[in-house]
């Protein structure tokens, strides 16, 4: 294991051990530096992804503190939602809303690549942190290549978990935007007020075709994304996104 992600995963475990809570001030880059004998850039960058992932606040001046404990998920990294929160060392449970066959809309069988007029799976999930909604998952699945995705219990298993099992993913893509949930939504998510929602909406594939289409919503207040770009020089010096 690289140094940086050596000193990551010792605040990952001081975070998730309950040692470190929310607001608590994280060893010093120095500190660290010393403790796990590398540089103090190497420490840095240890920091600093751990910011970019939400786990922690870096204010000049003041140092690092462990964040509030509010939900987060990395951009563009496919995480199962029960074990994000495990992480927090906090309790997850959900509650099943929907589990049905049903004829696609136009828009889900083109995203699953189906004939219009095709069936398929149905489910609609709220994902609960410490007795609190912190998720809807409404996802469409393809009966062909699941078939039995609805006589699964979800409130042992979440969605995620099952598919990787039967149909290890292969390919993802998302579209993230803020909305304003409707009234359903709001009810589901137990919000006393509407306020905005960050929803996103991804579709997942394996190698014999499209798995999944799911729409993720989430509160605004209880939820941010975090994540991390490495770059590397190419030949002629410039830099490109791996």
């Amino acid at each position: 294991m690289a140094k940086f992600a050596t000193i990551k995963e010792y605040v990952y475990q001081k975070i998730e051990s309950g040692e470190w809570p929310e607001y608590h001030p994280v060893t010093s880059e120095n500190a660290l530096a010393e403790r796990f004998s590398v540089s103090r850039m190497t420490a840095r960058r240890a920091l600093q992804e751990l910011s970019e992932e939400g786990l922690v606040t870096r204010t000049r001046g003041s140092g690092t503190f462990v964040a509030p404990l509010k939900s987060q998920s990395a951009l563009l990294t496919i995480r199962n939602i029960a074990d994000e929160i495990a992480l927090r060392n906090h309790r997850h449970h959900a509650e099943v809303k929907v589990l049905e066959t049903i004829i696609a809309p136009n828009t889900v069988a083109s995203a699953l690549q189906l004939e219009i007029g095709s069936e398929v799976l149905h489910s609609v999930i709220v994902h609960f942190e410490n007795g609190q909604p912190v998720q809807v998952e409404d996802r469409y699945v393809n009966p062909a290549l699941v078939p039995e995705y609805l006589q699964q219990d979800y409130t042992s298993i979440t969605p995620h978990e099952y598919l990787c099992e039967v149909t290890p993913l292969t390919e993802a893509s998302h579209l993230i935007e803020a909305v304003l949930p409707a009234p359903q939504l709001s009810e589901m998510l137990q919000l006393e007020t509407p306020e905005p929602c960050l929803q996103i909406q991804r579709r997942t594939s394996c190698r014999d075709g499209v798995v999944s289409q799911a729409t993720l919503t989430h509160p605004g207040s209880r939820f941010r994304l975090g994540g991390h770009m490495v770059f590397k020089n190419t030949q002629r010096g410039k830099k490109e996104n791996i």
